[in-house]
């Protein structure tokens, strides 16, 4: 008896700290379907470019041709700010997460809280490393670099010196648009310089300058988004060179400065498509209908000739 005492305690302890780690009530994901009583968290990396600005309004036209609310929240490009948005989020008691993640690494301790409570993730455009992730909505990041680098191959044959202006370090986008550039690029391009300007358009300007200074015989960039590169026309119109540009997104400025003559090309992306699929998805997460690991959508190489 005196042995089976200190193991019944044993247990009693184990039990008791299980049901310690469930979240509390509040906190939890409804249960309910109901389309109206659903309450979407969205956490977007920067409303600073209008690329994501799309993207948010497709997830609130789409919630709210169906009756649900959407609580937005702008992590502004900093990671620790995203995570800390999450957190709130969380604390408000959301049925599912979209997330747009600033940093593909940083924003798995978010994610991995979601999961603690069973809150679904779908993450947008950009994917997260670590953590439990419904479904990643996204266009074909890679396939896009592969689209980008193919076009100068076309427009200016093998060999051609390029500069690339990279996006934010650690975003999922960064990686899978620069390995899919280099997928060609490295057979057939000359990529004399590449460095990053964090998917901004000053910082494109800057670091642009800066490319032509050290590398004066440049004869095109590969900006990884379009914002880069039209700060990269700016420099490039003040130095007086004819260099040709290639975007990626799409958005609104692109098309025009495209229609001007002044960016070459972009690879469109589809943001408030992605927006709407992703709101879709989380719905079919709380439904208890099986998702697609990721969301696919269509890409469309935009020129002067195809407008």
């Amino acid at each position: 008896m005196k042995k089976i005492l200190p193991l019944l305690l044993g247990v009693s302890l184990l039990m008791l700290g299980a049901c310690s780690l469930q979240p509390p009530e509040w906190a939890k994901p409804s249960q309910d379907t109901d389309l109206e009583d659903i309450k979407i968290g969205l956490s977007v990396s920067t409303l600073n470019n209008p690329f994501f600005v799309s993207m948010k309004d497709g997830v609130e036209a789409e919630a709210k041709a169906n009756g649900m609310d959407v609580v937005v929240v702008d992590a502004q490009n900093d990671a620790a700010k995203q995570i800390n948005d999450v957190e709130d989020l969380i604390q408000q008691g959301v049925d599912v997460l979209l997330i747009n993640p600033t940093d593909s690494a940083a924003i798995s301790t978010a994610v991995q809280s979601a999961n603690s409570l069973g809150i679904p993730v779908v993450t947008l455009d950009r994917s997260a490393e670590k953590g439990e992730v419904a479904t990643l909505v996204s266009s074909d990041n890679e396939k896009g670099g592969e689209m980008a680098a193919k076009y100068l191959v076309d427009q200016l044959g093998e060999g051609a010196k390029i500069a690339e202006l990279e996006g934010v370090p650690g975003a999922s986008a960064t990686r899978e648009r620069g390995k899919g550039f280099h997928n060609i690029a490295d057979a057939k391009l000359d990529v004399v310089a590449k460095q990053t300007a964090n998917f901004d358009r000053t910082e494109g300007l800057n670091t642009m300058e800066n490319l032509l200074q050290g590398n004066p015989d440049i004869e095109a960039v590969f900006a990884h988004n379009d914002e880069m590169a039209l700060g990269a026309i700016q420099a490039i119109q003040s130095s007086g060179k004819d260099v040709l540009v290639v975007g990626f997104d799409g958005n609104e400025d692109a098309i025009n400065s495209i229609n001007d003559g002044k960016l070459s090309a972009t690879v469109a992306q589809q943001p408030e498509e992605i927006g709407a699929l992703a709101v879709n998805a989380g719905v079919d997460v709380l439904k208890g209908n099986e998702v697609e690991e990721t969301i696919p959508v269509p890409l469309k190489l935009v020129t002067q000739e195809t407008e």
